[in-house]
């Protein structure tokens, strides 16, 4: 199993980007998606999750009304749009993989994670 995260990179406050996540080994009917990040100095948190059919999407509170995030089952990747970024935002960005339907904001739900991708907001 393996999932690679992608599309990280530095930006101003205020732009937008688009994470990826190309997951391979894994049965997409079989696997939710989730997104977590984790700043320097701080622990690891939940950002996004979508459910294995694409039907149904969670999100942290800070980011509900900027970051949506999507599936392709057929091209297996799942996508993080990232808009109206702020500089706390700056975080290592990771993507999961759980068989599990619930408790999908907490990292030990998930089995499978990819190595993450810097995504830096600055002036």
């Amino acid at each position: 199993v393996q999932l690679q995260a992608s599309g990280g990179g530095l930006v101003q406050p205020g732009d937008s980007l688009r994470l990826s996540c190309e997951y391979s080994g894994i049965y997409e009917d079989d696997y939710a998606i989730g997104w977590f990040r984790q700043a320097p100095g701080k622990e690891r948190e939940f950002v996004a999750h979508i459910s294995r059919g694409g039907t149904n999407t969670y999100y942290a509170d800070d980011v509900r009304s900027r970051f949506t995030i999507s599936r392709d089952n057929v091209d297996k990747e799942v996508y993080l749009q990232m808009n109206n970024l702020k500089p706390r935002d700056t975080a290592v960005y990771y993507c999961a993989a759980t068989s599990a339907s619930t408790r999908w904001h907490l990292e030990g739900t998930y089995k499978y994670w990819g190595q993450g991708t810097q995504v830096t907001v600055s002036s």
